[in-house]
């Protein structure tokens, strides 16, 4: 049995200890936690701009594929988190740029608040290394 590893990337901050894991892995099995855009002196980086905050995610998560091994395109199934959903058509928008061929499986939900006031989107996956083509 393959035993689970935590998986870090110097460019994605990591939670305070004892609280969750950015991303873990398990053989060929990755699953990143729901990722925000961040903040900084209660600053979320993005703004009030919801393709900003989706972008930064984004970028957020390919850094820890690649620390975990994997690529984008590796990603089965992402889970989305937004605080207004008239508003989808930014994330769709930053979605698109990080994928391409055959997206991977999507879920779209409507929230009434996130981890911290100001962040609008929070996404979260599931990946199998090597399976991106």
């Amino acid at each position: 049995m393959s035993k689970m590893r935590r998986v870090t990337s110097k460019h994605v901050a990591e939670p305070q200890p004892e609280t969750w894991s950015n991303c873990k892995v398990i053989g060929d099995q990755v699953w990143l936690s729901g990722m925000v855009s961040g903040h900084a002196n209660d600053v979320i980086a993005g703004g009030d701009d919801m393709y900003e905050q989706s972008r930064i995610i984004f970028a957020k998560m390919a850094h820890m594929m690649e620390a975990a091994g994997g690529r984008m395109a590796d990603i089965v199934k992402v889970t989305i988190f937004v605080t207004d959903i008239a508003r989808r058509e930014e994330v769709w928008r930053a979605r698109a740029e990080c994928f391409e061929g055959d997206f991977p499986c999507s879920t779209l939900v409507e929230v009434a608040a996130l981890a911290r006031p100001g962040l609008l989107v929070e996404i979260e996956a599931q990946a199998v290394l090597g399976a991106g083509v």
